[in-house]
């Protein structure tokens, strides 16, 4: 397991080298925090965290723009297209029980 671990190391280095001389490009730079992050596990989760929350940062406020854009808001004047009018004298009728009370009156 030792050699493994120099290995790794060994090929950080050069990578880190070929990064400071200004030689490298996009991939050299995520080879080189691949392996960074083999040799150091909670650099790893720190960044997979820090774009998990980047992402659903970025989705979030894309929802909230989508649902505003596509809900339809009802305001003052969307209330009452038309004017229904009066009834015709039609009242409805409030149907009391009068003489058929659930409660007994004593």
């Amino acid at each position: 397991m030792d050699w493994r671990r120099s290995a790794i190391e060994a090929a950080a280095e050069y990578l880190r080298g070929l990064i400071d001389a200004g030689l490298a490009d996009e991939r050299t730079t995520e080879v080189y925090n691949g392996l960074v992050d083999l040799l150091v596990p909670t650099r790893s989760a720190a960044r997979i965290q820090r774009a998990v929350s980047a992402d659903a940062a970025l989705a979030l406020v894309q929802a909230g723009i989508d649902r505003r854009g596509v809900l339809p808001r009802r305001r003052r004047h969307d209330r009452r297209l038309a004017d229904a009018g009066a009834l015709d004298g039609e009242r409805r009728a409030l149907v009391r029980r009068l003489t058929l009370d659930r409660r007994s009156r004593d």
